[in-house]
């Protein structure tokens, strides 16, 4: 499954930016995520698109954690399937009532982390719950970020510098949800010949232009005092990218997994660097539309509360939530558990503590959004700066917390 990136910026970024700036939209930029389940294009088009900082994680992607850390693994994984509903009749506990309200339309594509939707979605969480929820998977990533600004999903798996990317385009959107940290999922894998960051100047280097990925390319540069203008940079979608590396046509690759075991199949290839390098740089979060948030209130508390019912289900049965987790990417069991330490899904404690504001401290979502919104600008990737006054909603998650300690 990918998570596929944006469009190369030097193209202007995202084809979902124009649909925002109402600027005209570039062309040659795609991404993609890739993953077997219902994919939703017209959103993207609708949206004229073109082409994951917070809190100490509990629980890895493979393991499953007892009350909220699932497995989660990385942005390259495809499809997943559905278990009968007698199945999910049968072992999910709790009754689930007959969902009366409007349906909250929900995106989401290949990443460890947003993979427990899909299993709230098969074993009834979102239903016990009260929610009548439309989970639409998208196998381009990039798509579903475009879904969301053209309001053709109410709620969407994103991470914070692509959210922040479109807050400053002038998207409203609201922060609901923190699901997990990229620990070393994202990786820019490179051949035999580079063994440092410092051999990157010159490369031929690929990455889905714009986002997750290319994001974390760019800081990797940034580190050893280098920009995109001292590579030879090739905005390629996320598969495509792993593809063509592994065939010898890139020097580098910056992918999210499940990508990277197709790029680790080159003869020589390593990882040069990850987002385990950079901690808190890649949070991953359920992002509602501002409007959506503000006029369905009570739905958001019933994600929130159908969210970490999943995770508390996960962590009782880890070894079939990880089972239904591969199946999605389309990994057996056994490639998915290599994602265990890639991926790390908060517990609603964690999340709360990553939704606080605490300044110099790269696991406070507000502090990395300040660290991150200028760096977007100053790497090409956004032309303004976001206002992120208001981006981050914790009284979900708050709510949640307050009830279960009994507080009143």
């Amino acid at each position: 499954m990918e998570r596929t990136a944006r469009t190369h910026f030097k193209c202007s970024g995202p084809l979902w930016v124009a649909a925002v700036l109402g600027a005209a939209v570039l062309t040659g930029c795609g991404s993609s995520k890739k993953a077997s389940d219902t994919t939703d294009t017209t959103a993207a088009a609708a949206a004229t698109p073109e082409t994951k900082s917070a809190g100490t994680p509990e629980t890895t992607v493979g393991a499953t954690p007892e009350t909220t850390n699932v497995g989660a693994s990385p942005e390259t994984t495809t499809g997943t399937p559905r278990q009968t509903a007698a199945a999910a009749a049968t072992e999910t506990t709790v009754a689930p009532p007959t969902p009366t309200g409007a349906k909250l339309t929900i995106g989401y594509s290949a990443w460890p982390g947003w993979f427990p939707l899909a299993i709230a979605d098969e074993k009834g969480f979102f239903k016990a719950a009260g929610l009548n929820v439309d989970l639409k998977y998208f196998v381009d990533y990039t798509a579903s970020l475009d879904a969301l600004v053209a309001g053709k999903v109410d709620v969407n798996a994103q991470t914070l510098n692509d959210t922040i990317f479109a807050v400053s385009a002038g998207a409203k959107q609201k922060v609901v949800v923190v699901n997990d940290n990229s620990t070393g999922n994202d990786a820019v894998i490179c051949d035999a010949k580079v063994n440092g960051v410092a051999d990157l100047r010159g490369k031929k280097i690929a990455a889905e232009a714009g986002v997750v990925d290319h994001f974390l390319l760019l800081q990797g540069l940034a580190k050893s005092a280098m920009t995109e203008k001292d590579i030879q940079f090739s905005g390629v979608k996320t598969d495509a990218a792993a593809a063509a590396f592994a065939g010898g046509q890139f020097d580098c690759v910056a992918v999210f997994a499940p990508f990277t075991l197709q790029a680790l199949k080159r003869a020589g290839s390593k990882v040069v660097f990850s987002s385990a390098d950079f901690p808190g740089i890649i949070p991953d979060h359920l992002v509602a539309t501002a409007e959506v948030e503000a006029k369905r209130p009570d739905d958001m508390q019933k994600l929130v509360n159908a969210w970490y019912a999943t995770l508390d289900w996960m962590g009782k049965n880890p070894d079939e939530a990880q089972a239904i987790m591969a199946k999605k990417a389309e990994l057996s069991p056994a490639d998915y558990a290599t994602f265990a330490k890639g991926t790390t899904i908060f517990t609603a404690e964690q999340a709360l503590s990553a939704f606080a504001d605490r300044a110099d401290d790269a696991t406070s979502l507000p502090e990395m959004g300040r660290r991150t919104t200028p760096f977007l600008v100053e790497s090409g990737i956004a032309k303004t700066k976001a206002d992120l006054t208001g981006l981050f909603e914790p009284k979900y998650t708050q709510a949640y917390v307050d009830k279960a300690k009994g507080v009143q």
